[in-house]
């Protein structure tokens, strides 16, 4: 998020100054087809209504690409299933898991709920070396798991449910699970408020804001979260907490969604992506010599901090690099939906799709699938659609793009397809996906091997 506050061309190279300061062998076609599987197939005419051109079936080979194996696995593995259905190809995210470790270096990775939204997977992920915890984004949700038996839940967002912490504040199992997120002090007043004789020590994390300022703060980059930015604020808060009867102040927390949230590789535009790169680059620098005194501003007030947790899947390996950190927060790496393709830092494999059935045909390169229009959280834009992505070489139509009920999409791929055939998309998030599908279908190879609840199949929708 960037607020400018003016968009003058000197405004503009006083940022970029300012962001300067701180900062394959070609392969013969037969050679590469015969190691690749090809399919021999009839190319059908590309029938539409009545009256429209059609063309003569022609025989040729086509090598199948990894996408188009993808594709083929999935239609087999759910071909018993009706779409609309959503699946997690288990493949892609145990080596999405695996890579989110690698790059966090030996630190342990706290899970992101929002970004998973299914208990199992949580479990899944859990069950795997190098990650630990869990971090959720309500008090609500934080209390279910906890009662469902995780024992390590970092609340994200500070809370206003008086009715959970009256529940939090009664329960030993609950508080010794759950810690709770705080930037001010009347976050303290409303929680004692609320206790209704409960007498249970609240965990407490503090949250530190990550945003960049620049021009002396007239321009600032990043998210508006904790109104906390210097270390004096947060000792301070820190004292306040220390204070406090039935308060335990035991971690500090700075997302820098402005480095992991934003792609650094934007397609088609390099001087967007060479400016990204300054941007994150300076706020990189900027955070790690603030963050670093801050945690020791805070560990003077107590010195029996449990953890520093920061970053996200977008910058696990920078921010791991700080010694001040240690744990790493991600959750989108493991699904990778379309708004983490464009970084230079990782390469994910999207394993979290949906697919939606063709119900019609309504002309030459055309087809039209039951609903689809889910679109994503943040700053309406193209970017927030789904994108179709099985098979290759769909679009929407610019004059209506995805539905309410129905989706039109265009390109040649669009004649071989047939009524009830399932297109498969991603989308631009990754825990919002679960918001609207009650299951998800694990795959495995060319097989559904399990299905298992999403929150919403739970009856758990927390937002």
């Amino acid at each position: 998020m960037v607020s400018t506050g003016g968009g003058s061309a000197g405004s503009r190279a006083s940022v970029m100054r300012e962001l300067m300061g701180r900062c394959s062998p070609v392969i013969p076609v037969p050679l590469l087809l015969s190691t690749m599987p090809v399919t021999l197939r009839a190319v059908p005419p590309r029938t539409g209504t009545q009256g429209l051109p059609t063309r003569k079936p022609v025989w040729q080979a086509r090598a199948m690409t990894p996408r188009a194996a993808d594709r083929a696995r999935y239609d087999r593995a759910t071909a018993h299933l009706d779409a609309p259905v959503a699946i997690v190809d288990l493949e892609a995210f145990d080596a999405n898991a695996a890579d989110l470790v690698r790059r966090a270096g030996g630190k342990p990775v706290r899970v992101a709920s929002k970004s998973v939204r299914c208990r199992a997977l949580l479990e899944r992920v859990l069950s795997r070396d190098g990650f630990a915890g869990v971090m959720s984004f309500t008090l609500d949700e934080s209390l279910w798991l906890a009662r469902a038996g995780f024992e390590d839940v970092l609340l994200a967002y500070p809370s206003a449910d008086r009715s959970g912490f009256g529940e939090l504040a009664r329960d030993p199992k609950l508080a010794a699970a759950v810690t709770v997120m705080v930037d001010d002090v009347a976050q303290l007043d409303l929680i004692d408020a609320a206790r209704a004789g409960g007498t249970e020590e609240v965990r407490v994390c503090l949250e530190l804001d990550t945003a960049l300022h620049l021009l002396g703060g007239r321009i600032r980059v990043g998210a508006r979260r904790s109104p906390l930015r210097e270390p004096a604020q947060l000792a301070e808060l820190a004292r306040s907490v220390v204070r406090r009867p039935g308060f335990r102040l035991v971690g500090i927390m700075a997302y820098e969604g402005h480095v992991a949230g934003v792609g650094d590789a934007v397609a088609g535009r390099p001087l967007r992506s060479r400016a990204i790169r300054l941007m994150q680059s300076a706020a990189r620098k900027e955070l790690a010599e603030r963050r670093a005194a801050v945690v020791r501003a805070v560990r003077a007030v107590a010195p029996d901090l449990e953890f520093v947790n920061g970053g996200g899947t977008g910058s696990v390996q920078h921010t791991a690099a700080e010694d001040a950190v240690t744990e790493i927060a991600a959750g989108s790496g493991l699904f990778v939906p379309r708004l983490f393709d464009n970084y230079t830092s990782f390469s994910g494999r999207p394993a979290a799709l949906f697919a939606q059935p063709v119900v019609r045909r309504p002309g030459v390169g055309v087809v039209t699938v039951l609903g689809g229009g889910y679109p994503a959280s943040g700053v309406a834009g193209a970017d927030r659609l789904p994108v179709p992505y099985l098979p290759e070489g769909l679009r929407y139509d610019p004059q209506e793009g995805p539905g309410e009920v129905q989706t039109p999409l265009l390109g040649s791929p669009a004649d071989d397809l047939r009524i009830g055939d399932k297109v498969w998309f991603r989308h631009a998030k990754a825990g919002e996906l679960c918001e609207r599908f009650e299951s998800l279908h694990l795959v495995e190879g060319d097989r559904v091997t399990a299905t298992v609840p999403t929150y919403r199949g739970e009856g758990m929708t927390f937002l």
